[in-house]
């Protein structure tokens, strides 16, 4: 019998690889995003595009209803939407912090709240969250974004426990650099003309973090450990994607954390004169 997908924030970037890359295995893909009219998705074999904004309640519910009626049933169910707000904390604006919040953790909720009690009743399912090795380590920069995914991670962890006895699996993909607009067009910087203290330092990382981006390996990267995460009968919570976030993820196991912050910042501090 042939398995659904659904996939939040597939418009774009590692969202819309993962929905190429389950139809293409012959999947069922349920692709949403806030704007449905703007993707060309809809002419993949077995996949239908649908409205949902996390942060809305009705549309998850209309999306999920609408997917299970169209395909018969839900098996995976992706929380890929994300907004990514960096740069120097002190210049952020209430409304950027909560948006990040809203979108990253309790968007994640509000749809795991939604398919819970169908995959419950169903006794399976498997929620897989992409979050990031920034959800277990740190750059500069990112606080806000990290604050997030260190929130999904311990979320998931926690969760797991009591969807065990209902055959529900959760997982947590943690992409390291992956090459996509998160580092240019789709990033919000905080901005605040009037504080310039930390100009000279916010450029250099800044630079230092699209040039990381732009070497990169693409989303398909993220999309094959999805695919993996979801075949999977293990209840193994973390798939870690990307050679450089295992690399990471090693040392900053293996060293002391102020060994490992140095490392970080003789790579994205590199230039910055003091």
């Amino acid at each position: 019998m042939t398995k659904t997908i659904l996939i939040t924030g597939a418009s774009s970037g590692i969202g819309k690889a993962i929905a190429e890359y389950f139809s293409e295995k012959g999947w069922n893909v349920a692709a949403t995003m806030r704007n449905p009219e703007k993707s060309n998705l809809g002419n993949l074999p077995n996949t239908q595009i649908y409205k949902l904004d996390v942060t809305d309640d009705s549309s998850i519910e209309n999306a999920i209803k609408s997917a299970i009626d169209d395909f018969g049933d839900i098996d995976v169910i992706v929380n890929n939407a994300g907004y990514g707000a960096v740069g120097i904390f002190e210049k952020a604006t209430d409304k950027q912090l909560r948006r990040q919040f809203d979108v990253n953790v309790f968007g994640v909720f509000n749809v795991i709240r939604q398919i819970l009690p169908y995959f419950r009743s169903q006794r399976k399912g498997t929620i897989i969250n992409i979050t990031s090795v920034g959800g277990r380590l740190t750059f500069p920069l990112y606080s806000a974004y990290h604050g997030t995914k260190w929130a999904v991670e311990g979320f998931a962890e926690s969760l797991q426990y009591e969807l065990k006895p209902f055959g529900i699996k959760i997982k947590n993909v943690e992409p390291g650099a992956i090459k996509t607009d998160f580092y240019d067009r789709s990033q919000d910087l905080f901005k605040n003309d009037e504080i310039k203290e930390y100009d000279e330092y916010e450029k250099v990382c800044i630079t230092n973090m699209q040039k990381t981006g732009a070497k990169a390996p693409g989303p398909l990267l993220v999309a094959k450990v999805v695919w993996k995460a979801a075949n999977s009968n293990s209840n193994r919570i973390r798939y870690i994607a990307g050679n450089d976030a295992k690399m990471l993820l090693f040392f900053r196991k293996i060293i002391p954390l102020n060994w490992f912050m140095g490392m970080v910042k003789s790579v994205v501090e590199k230039g910055y004169k003091k």
